[in-house]
């Protein structure tokens, strides 16, 4: 490890977004310094479970006591598990208030939650672009969808995306690996959909970050079938820091990565408005460093990234760097999810599959598209899949004995599921603040989170639902149910936007090319730049605008502008 403490750039965060501002960065030339606030895990060597069953687990993968009590937020919902303990912030050491109940599912070690990401990859629409302006919502998208299309053609090309090209205005098509074939089930349910609806809603190949064909560029065989995605892949079979920008970046030589590097705040120059570096605190030691360096990439998720801001040059703005608009810490968004329709399919009894595939179908948004008009604003799409029930069924009317180890032993009803992901507006009143207060392990401000789902969000709910069992139902299927399982803010796992895109500096934090106004050195590229969230998975558009951003600033550099 390098003991410089200059260098051109310095990225904090090594997720997702990470990742990819030290590839461009590094291959274009420049020394980057890459903080991650976490432990370091090697690509292969450092994924411990990747291998093991629920048998191999001394509580059979489920939550201790002891870790329900050390996880109170974790717990809650499906994270919190024998087979990924470890891989999801200490909440002891990381508390944050909870004004209204959100759920903040942290990854603190390199490769941040790429290592456990759900994969799902679409690209915003023309229209997602739009939206605000049109609504009179929030601000202004400072680019267009024609801004960025040359950016997820690029990411996607280098970080695999499997998937089919299906000419959906909603839902762009993309530069695809063959896509995750649909199962016997889903395929025939298609075509009902397709006619019941006469092609105004469509069951698609979800579009994923697994590959399906070989990348021996990136060493990366391919996915291998075995739904483990989250403990890790061995084989590379899905984009991640470690398997993909992350060897890339350190084959440049210009890459130097530091973990356990918690950075406290940006170094501000109010001469020359600039950031001149960061103040790091060792989470070992406690010890504190200061790293230089010309331009600053926070990619530290959201609202870490929003953190740093937020308690930088704060003798200059009170509420930190970028907080002259009034918007930093504002507009809190997420997906809210968790309600849709199952069903059972009969007619395929003799029907199986094989392998344990990564991704199942989509169903792109219909509400408010085109000449469909609801009581709200904005859509869902669906994700879901079909499966026969296994050994692991009840089965009330054999309790044991022969004949319960006879039924066992052939595969239950096919049974059809999806849940919708809906889009939440940017409200101003949605924020996170700093508590100076109540303080972290290492006597750091925490966050305080006041957020909730408004009424345009409870309207979209129950169509979200109804329209399930509505889909499912004109499929032909049998006991179609719906349901709601209650969602809450964060359990979305995509919080973005509480440092936000725009074209004005007086309503927003960053420029159009992820720059924050109030220091052009300091480019925010995560979830916190979103002026808007559409409803699809938002970890492309992060890749993109990465890409983009980084390509604008070695640009800006050579030419002397920052």
């Amino acid at each position: 490890m390098s003991n410089s403490t200059q260098y051109d750039a310095i990225v904090v965060g090594s997720g997702i977004s990470g990742g990819w501002a030290a590839k461009e960065l590094t291959e274009k030339g420049l020394k980057v310094l890459m903080l991650e606030r976490g432990r370091n895990i090697e690509h292969i060597t450092g994924y411990k479970n990747a291998f093991k069953e629920a048998w191999d687990y001394p509580h059979r993968d489920k939550a201790t006591i002891q870790m329900q009590e050390d996880y109170p937020v974790l717990k809650r919902d499906y994270a919190l598990n024998e087979s990924t303990y470890g891989m999801w912030a200490n909440e002891q050491e990381n508390p944050y208030t909870e004004v209204k109940r959100f759920d903040w599912f942290r990854g603190y070690h390199l490769g941040g939650r790429s290592l456990l990401w759900g994969r799902q990859s679409y690209r915003l629409n023309r229209e997602d672009f739009l939206a605000n302006a049109k609504e009179g919502i929030a601000v202004d998208w400072p680019i267009r969808y024609e801004d960025i299309a040359p950016w997820y053609d690029y990411v996607e090309s280098f970080a695999g995306i499997s998937g089919q090209r299906d000419g959906l205005d909603v839902l762009p098509d993309g530069q695809f690996m063959p896509p995750i074939p649909l199962n016997i089930v889903e395929t025939q349910v298609a075509k009902r959909i397709q006619k019941a609806f006469k092609g105004r809603r469509h069951l698609i190949n979800a579009r994923c970050a697994n590959i399906t064909q070989p990348k021996p560029e990136q060493n990366r065989p391919g996915c291998q079938y075995r739904a483990k995605c989250w403990l890790g892949c061995p084989f590379g079979g899905y984009f991640s820091t470690q398997s993909s920008t992350l060897p890339m970046a350190m084959k440049t030589g210009n890459l130097t990565v530091r973990p356990y590097s918690i950075v406290a705040e940006l170094i501000y120059d109010k001469d020359k408005q600039r950031a001149t570096g960061v103040a790091v605190i060792d989470a070992q030691t406690n010890e504190r460093h200061i790293y230089q360096s010309k331009i600053i990439f926070l990619n530290a998720s959201s609202f870490n990234s929003t953190w740093i801001l937020m308690n930088s040059a704060t003798d200059v703005w009170p509420g930190g760097l970028g907080s002259s608009s009034g918007e930093l810490g504002y507009n809190v968004m997420d997906h809210h999810f968790r309600a849709g329709a199952y069903a059972q399919v009969e007619g395929f009894e003799d029907k199986y599959y094989s392998g344990r595939r990564p991704a199942g179908f989509y169903i792109p948004r219909f509400a408010n598209w085109g000449d469909d008009k609801r009581n709200y604003l904005r859509g869902f799409g669906y994700q879901g899949s079909a499966s026969r029930s296994g050994w692991k069924r009840n089965i009330a009317e054999l309790g044991v004995g022969a004949e319960l180890k006879s039924a066992l032993s052939e595969p239950g009803p096919w049974r059809i599921g999806m849940t919708a992901f809906g889009e939440i507006l940017p409200y101003h009143k949605n924020r996170i603040y700093l508590d100076k207060v109540n303080l972290d392990k290492w006597g750091l401000p925490t966050l305080v989170m006041d957020v909730e789902l408004k009424s345009n969000e409870l309207a979209m709910r129950k169509d979200m639902q109804q329209e399930g069992m509505a889909i499912l139902e004109a499929a032909g299927l049998k006991n179609v149910r719906g349901y709601d399982s209650e969602y809450y803010p964060g359990m979305g796992i995509h919080e973005m936007g509480t440092a936000r895109m725009g074209r004005d500096p007086k309503t927003s934090v960053l420029n159009a090319f992820n720059q924050v106004w109030d220091a052009p050195n300091v480019f925010v590229t995560d979830g916190a730049c979103m002026t808007s969230a559409s409803c699809v998975n938002p970890s492309l558009t992060y890749m993109a605008l990465t890409a983009r951003a980084a390509d604008y600033a070695v640009k800006a550099l050579k030419r002397g502008d920052l």
